[in-house]
């Protein structure tokens, strides 16, 4: 159960809370973020659960800021003493513990978001007048600006501002406005801001959202709905545009009256009950959130914002009130609900990506990669887009041609098609408006292709695609359907027209889609999407007796997609895309099928190339194709095209960053 961003009625929240124990916002899980995230939303809680009192709340005034609403509990920042960072018409103020400014930077500033970098802090800001969301670095002492990102200003006034740091140290900035409007930026990278910010992908929330506040660590960005309740949307920048609800407003959840500030820390999450003046606590436990007893906070009139410190199992916490400006700090325990993090899969950086495709929506599959017989560096990369056509591109990402042929989903290549009296090399797509498969002749000096016309299969909803070539050098076209079954056809253009023979015919239990033929050891892998990758002979006159590879678990979460071959001269390597978790997974391509590892593809800020997410489609090349590509190529489908958003494309990865990452041979 995904919810788009969008609002729904309060009637239908009811049923919504009994179902959503399961499901979770869709984003790229890292190694911990896929059984975490699974249950990111509070379990139902009582409908009217007993407030406890807060130990203490203390009334604090500080010597300068005094009216800032906008505060941010900073981690020790050396001999200054700096502790606390405020924003207000008079500008930025640095402020020890017993509230003494320690330093000042003049301006006009709404909301405010902190992280400490090194001897830096990167604040987001708003400028007040102009509405330009700001970013700035600064020494951690003094706040002397070293660095200044100033954003244009929205088309829409600015509620508030959360930054949130992804697996690779990315630095992004969430821009939440009236009306449900907002945005993402990538803002930094590493220690540096940008020279200029990049947009990641526009936001549809709640048109009251106001409050907002990110957990790094499950990539979740918290929105509150002042009258609805509290959301998780995934924060990453290639999750999926959904949300689930955290906690709701009575009868539907615990909240009594209207949510108000937001503040996130090491497995757990406070929000504001302003009206009831309460401070809601959630917990991470292993099955999800906890709903922890609220905290009364006597003595305010309407608790507005908070933000929060956290060390040593205890929470600091400083308050501000929104009638009257008072602030107020206090200290709560804070439970230990984090276990023992798992590595992080490595990241990738895409080197090249292709234009979009023509067609909206997801609509790019699969690619294959045709290898220039003499001139390497004008290889081709063909795409198919599931809604119209062909694409072909060229090792810098560009679209040479385009033929609107109709629904291709899956394609694949071979070299030397003997086609009457000539040679050509041969492209098979499977056709889905004829359950057809489509094919095209490549030429070899060039590399353009040209229509030669389909073959008709009986299958009734024709899916994957791969080739193969026998030592003869016959080459077959391996069809399958959604039901399972798997057609071999034997190729023949002798005649000078391509014609198709069946020659094998076998099945698997459910749904498959990717399939690929190692020529080398006339070996057959293909994908079950939701069991394993099995392993067959490619013969056509082979027994089929099936072997599994790798199994949907573990590091392989349903569906298994596109699978190639990277024919290294001793260890050949079996690449899969497991799309359930957004990873690549390498095994060896020869039994036992060894485990070599995982990896994922991440933003390249530098190049403004987004990363990769719900891969369908996979191309691999061990060849020499010169440049970055000189210990071959992969290509992948991208699912999602951010930074910023648009119709889907295919990115390129050197295989050498893969190697390296691997520890392949």
């Amino acid at each position: 159960m995904h919810l788009p961003f969008r609002l729904i009625s309060l009637t239908a929240l009811t049923s919504l809370l009994i179902a959503c124990g399961g499901d979770e916002p869709a984003l790229p899980a890292d190694s911990d973020t896929q059984a975490a995230v699974s249950a990111a939303v509070a379990s139902q809680p009582p409908a009217n659960p007993a407030p406890q009192i807060l130990p203490t709340l203390e009334h604090w005034v500080p010597a300068g800021a005094q009216r800032a609403e906008f505060w941010h509990l900073l981690p020790a920042t050396g001999a200054s003493g700096g502790d606390r960072l405020a924003a207000d018409a008079q500008g930025l103020w640095l402020l020890d513990a017993s509230g003494t400014v320690v330093a000042h930077h003049e301006g006009n500033f709404m909301t405010l978001d902190v992280r400490h970098r090194a001897s830096e802090l990167l604040i987001a800001t708003t400028q007040t007048a102009s509405q330009q969301p700001t970013l700035l670095a600064v020494e951690a002492d003094t706040l002397a600006v070293q660095h200044q990102l100033v954003l244009d200003a929205s088309a829409y006034r600015i509620e508030n501002l959360c930054l949130y740091e992804d697996e690779s140290r990315n630095l992004h900035l969430f821009v939440v406005g009236e009306e449900g409007l907002g945005d993402q930026w990538l803002v930094a990278t590493g220690e540096a801001l940008l020279d200029a910010a990049l947009h990641v992908r526009s936001l549809r929330l709640p048109p009251e959202s106001e409050y907002c506040t990110v957990d790094d660590r499950r990539h979740l960005l918290y929105v509150s709905e002042e009258n609805v309740g509290i959301w998780a949307y995934g924060a990453h920048p290639e999750a999926e545009q959904s949300r689930q609800p955290v906690d709701l407003i009575a009868p539907f959840g615990g909240l009594q009256e209207m949510v108000a500030g937001l503040a996130s820390g090491p497995g757990g999450l406070l929000a504001l009950d302003a009206d009831a003046r309460q401070l809601h606590r959630y917990s991470w436990q292993q099955n999800g959130w906890q709903h922890l007893p609220p905290l009364a906070l006597a003595g305010t009139v309407e608790p507005e914002r908070l933000t929060l410190r956290v060390h040593d199992g205890e929470a600091e916490l400083l308050l501000v009130d929104g009638d009257d400006g008072k602030l107020y700090r206090t200290a709560i325990d804070w439970p230990a609900s984090e276990g023992p993090r798992a590595d992080a899969l490595p990241v990738l950086l895409p080197t090249v990506q292709t234009e979009p495709v023509p067609s909206a929506g997801d609509a790019a599959d699969d690619p294959a990669i045709w290898v220039h017989p003499y001139n390497r560096a004008a290889s081709r990369v063909l795409g198919t887009d599931k809604r119209n056509g062909l694409g072909v591109y060229d090792l810098d990402g560009n679209q040479l041609q385009y033929l609107r042929v109709g629904r291709l989903n899956n394609v694949d290549v071979r070299h030397g098609f003997l086609l009457g009296e000539r040679k050509v090399d041969l492209a098979v797509a499977s056709n889905r408006d004829n359950n057809s498969l489509h094919l095209f002749a490549i030429d070899p000096g060039h590399g353009e292709l040209s229509d030669l016309g389909q073959i008709l299969t009986p299958l009734q909803e024709i899916y994957g695609l791969c080739m193969g070539q026998a030592p003869d050098g016959t080459l077959y076209a391996i069809a399958n359907d959604k039901d399972g079954r798997f057609l071999q056809y034997r190729l023949d253009g002798s005649s000078g027209k391509a014609r198709g023979e069946l020659a094998r015919e076998f099945a698997v239990a459910t749904q498959p889609e990717g399939c690929v033929v190692d020529d080398q050891r006339q070996r057959l892998f293909i994908g079950e999407e939701g069991t394993a990758v099995w392993a067959l002979a490619a013969a056509a006159e082979a027994p089929v007796e099936m072997t599994q590879v790798i199994a949907v678990g573990g590091p392989v979460a349903a569906d298994i997609e596109g699978l190639a071959i990277y024919q290294h001269p001793e260890h050949p390597y079996l690449v899969i895309s497991s799309q359930g978790n957004d990873s690549y997974v390498i095994v060896d391509a020869e039994p036992p099928y060894s485990l070599r590892g995982s990896f994922r593809i991440g933003i390249n800020s530098s190049l403004a190339i987004d990363g990769v997410s719900e891969t369908d489609g996979l191309e691999v090349t061990s060849a020499d194709l010169g440049g970055p590509w000189s210990q071959g190529l992969l290509v992948v489908q991208d699912g999602r095209k951010r930074l910023p958003e648009g119709n889907q494309n295919y990115k390129y990865v050197p295989w050498q960053r893969v190697a390296d990452a691997l520890n392949l041979d």
